[in-house]
Order: C-alpha cells, then sequence, then structure tokens
C-alpha cells in the first residue's frame, strides 16, 4: 500500500467512526418525531396537516441557519462549532417531549432546526479538509451511512421506548423526545477530544503525514475557489440547490411518513419499529458500493441520476399499488435509492469548489434542501388529509425525484467546469 493512500486510510479510520456516531444521533433527533407521531397525534389531537407541518417547519429554521452557521465554523473551528451544536441540539429534542399543542410543537420544531443547521453541511465541508476528490465519495459515504444507520438503531428503539407509556406519569412519545435527546449533550465533550480542527492539529500525525494531506488538497484548489460569498452565485451550486430541493422533498417526505404508513397497514408500532428498518440496512451495504463506484469510475452525474430515476420509480409504484406488501417494497426501494446517490452527489457539490468557497456552497446546496424537507411531509400531511391516502403524494414525490435526475443531466452536460477548476471526474489514487 503506498504512503498516501495509507494516509488517507488512516485519518478515515480515526474521524469517520465518531463522525458516523454524531450523525446517527443527529439524525435519530431530527426524525424520531415521525415514531413519536404514533401516539403522540392522538394524545394531542393533531390532525395529520398538523403533524405534518410540524414535522416539516423544523427545515425553516434549518435553512436559515445554514449558511451562517459555516460562516461561523470557518472562523471558530470545528471542534468548538460542533460542541455548541450538540448542546444546543440535544436540549431543545428532549424539550419537545413537553409540547402542549400547536403551537409549541412548531416552535419546537423550528427552534431544533436552528441548532442542527451547521452539522450536515459542517461534517461535509469538514471532510474537505482530510480527503481529496479521489477519496471522497467513498468516504462521505462512510459518513452518511448514518442516516440509514440511526433507522436501523432508532427505528427498533423507538419502537421499545414507545412502550414505556405511563411510567413516572410520561406518554411514551415523551420519554421518546427525552432519552434520545440526552446523547447529543453528552457527546458534545467528546467532541473536544476527538475532533480536531483540521490535519494540522491532529496529534496521531506526523509532520510528514500532515504535508502530504495538505499538499495533496492544496494540488486540487486555486485561488479563484477559496472566496465564500461568490461561491454562492456560482450557476452550477444554484442547479445543485434544485436538485437537492427535489431530492429533500422525496428523502424526508419518506422518512418523516414511513412510520405511518406501515402502521396503517396493520403492523404493531414495535413491529413498525423494525420493518421500517429493514430498507435502511440494506441501504448501508448500497451507498458504500455506490461510493466506491463513483470514485473507481471517476464519474458523478450518472452515479446521481440512476438512483434517483430508482427513488422516482418506487414512489411511482407506491402511488397505484393495491397491495400493501407492493406499496412495502416499493417503499423500501425509494428509501434505498435516495440515499444511495447521495455520496456521489456531494462528491459532485464539492468538486469544482475548494476551502471557504466549498464551505459556502455546500451550505446553501444543503440548504435549499431544506425547502424539499418542509415540503415533502407537508405536501404528504395534506394531500392525506384531502384524499384520504397516499397515493397522490407518491405520484409529486416521483415528479420531484425525475425533475431532480433532468438537472444533474443539465448540469453534466451543459456547464462545464472553468478553467482552473476541478471537474466532476476527478484524480484517481495510486494502486496500493
Amino acid at each position: 500500500m503506498n504512503e498516501q493512500h495509507r494516509i488517507f486510510t488512516r485519518c478515515a479510520r480515526r474521524l469517520i467512526p465518531f463522525m458516523v456516531l454524531l450523525y446517527v444521533v443527529n439524525f435519530v433527533d431530527r426524525v424520531n418525531v415521525g415514531f413519536a407521531a404514533l401516539t403522540m397525534n392522538k394524545d394531542l389531537g393533531f390532525s395529520p396537516a398538523v403533524y405534518g407541518f410540524g414535522a416539516g417547519i423544523f427545515f425553516f429554521g434549518y435553512f436559515l441557519f445554514h449558511v451562517p452557521a459555516n460562516a461561523i465554523l470557518l472562523r471558530v473551528g470545528a471542534r468548538r462549532w460542533v460542541f455548541c451544536i450538540l448542546v444546543v441540539w440535544g436540549a431543545l429534542s428532549a424539550s419537545c417531549a413537553f409540547v402542549q399543542g400547536p403551537l409549541s410543537f412548531y416552535s419546537l420544531r423550528f427552534l431544533l432546526g436552528v441548532a442542527e443547521a451547521g452539522f450536515y453541511p459542517g461534517m461535509l465541508f469538514y471532510l474537505t479538509y482530510w480527503f481529496p476528490q479521489a477519496y471522497r465519495a467513498r468516504f462521505t459515504a462512510s459518513f452518511i451511512i448514518g442516516i440509514p444507520l440511526a433507522f436501523i438503531v432508532g427505528g427498533p428503539l423507538s419502537g421499545i421506548i414507545l412502550g414505556m407509556d405511563g411510567v413516572l406519569g410520561l406518554h411514551g412519545w415523551q420519554w421518546l423526545f427525552l432519552l434520545e435527546g440526552a446523547p447529543a449533550m453528552v457527546l458534545a465533550f467528546a467532541v473536544l477530544r476527538l475532533l480536531p480542527d483540521g490535519p494540522r492539529d491532529a496529534s496521531w500525525l506526523t509532520s510528514a503525514e500532515k504535508e502530504i494531506i495538505l499538499a495533496q488538497l492544496a494540488s486540487e484548489g486555486t485561488a479563484r475557489q477559496q472566496e465564500f460569498w461568490p461561491a454562492l452565485r456560482d450557476p452550477r451550486v444554484l442547479l445543485l440547490c434544485l436538485v437537492w430541493f427535489g431530492t429533500s422533498c422525496g428523502a424526508y417526505g419518506i422518512q418523516l411518513w414511513l412510520p405511518q404508513i406501515v402502521q396503517a397497514m396493520g403492523i404493531s408500532n414495535r413491529l413498525t419499529g423494525f420493518l421500517v428498518a429493514l430498507p435502511y440496512a440494506v441501504s448501508i451495504l448500497s451507498m458504500v458500493l455506490w461510493g466506491w463506484s463513483s470514485d473507481a469510475k471517476g464519474e458523478r452525474v450518472w452515479h446521481v441520476v440512476l438512483p434517483a430515476l430508482a427513488t422516482a420509480g418506487g414512489f411511482a409504484v407506491a402511488s397505484v399499488a393495491g397491495l400493501d406488501l407492493v406499496v412495502f417494497l416499493a417503499l423500501s426501494v425509494a428509501a434505498i435509492s435516495v440515499l444511495t446517490l447521495q455520496p456521489p452527489f456531494w462528491s459532485l457539490t464539492s468538486s469544482f469548489l475548494r476551502g471557504p468557497a466549498a464551505a459556502g456552497g455546500i451550505a446553501l446546496v444543503s440548504g435549499f434542501g431544506s425547502f424539499g424537507g418542509f415540503l415533502g411531509p407537508t405536501l404528504i400531511g395534506v394531500l392525506r388529509q384531502q384524499t384520504g391516502s397516499y397515493a397522490a403524494s407518491m405520484g409529486a414525490l416521483a415528479l420531484a425525484l425525475t425533475l431532480a435526475a433532468c438537472v444533474v443531466l443539465v448540469l453534466g452536460r451543459v456547464i462545464a467546469p472553468r478553467p482552473g477548476m476541478v471537474g466532476s471526474r476527478p484524480p484517481m489514487p495510486s494502486k496500493p
């Protein structure tokens, strides 16, 4: 194994498992409202529209603070900023246990979005501090498996916690928010020890190893790529905003409603948690293999388009299928595919931006996905209430993913990399 490959692999082994743990906790706190809704909606008298709006309003706060959060990260460093994010989001997530009605539900979900806004784009940008393009899709995949792990762990766990109804006079959904919000506040203190601001601050790297990492990253960048605010006007970034908007409509729509869709098939709360976890278990393997394929072939566009179309197909089948088993399998395909496209998508996003420009561009794209995160769950709730079924909303999500795939094709064919910028085909590492 050559020296460069060994160093980047070592960095991944030291950083990514802890980052995944943080992301699991982050995502559980973001989507556990979907499991809480199995009993919370009845206890509080929430209609589908009220729940859908409350689940989705998280993303308004999430959008508003994306770009400012990454600007703060650049100024204060990843270690201290992620510490602050975890403490605040953990406290707010636990506070959702004390929701009394729609207004408090909306308010806490909005504030939770503000608190969590900096974590995901911050971690995606943090990966650019450590790994060049040739390694980025595979290690981005390794980080993003925190999403399916959150459902694999959080689904069954949430089903069990909901069974604590009546313990110490609290409802099961209240215990759900309390017990799943606490780990973030505890892990915040581990961040101060385990998450260095960058290669220069890593005590476990030698001086020579730090120089190899920094030299490799510097060789991919130019001075024109270093400015934070101009990156927000790059037409490629704006197109990627549209793609992530459509993708997030589907991703969060299914993530926040799948527990209720499965429960409506006559499944118990506990079994619902295990069934929801199944497609996410499969997605771990698909994400890792697809990320490696994207790196090995040096290709990003079709590695985004194909799973996007598969997601659209899953939603389309679910919208017309009459059998519960077919609906579940179709939605499983959608859930797996919408996660599989994410590692090459974020590698494409960071392929033509570096440094502060990457921080700004990634934050803006991720922030626009927040609108999709709001629209997807809200649309399902409204259409479910008006039509009495999920068919119309599944058709709408299929259209959103189809349009997202079309925009990626436009991006790949029409907007070529500018002179001096790295395109969608990254240089490959030497074979070990």
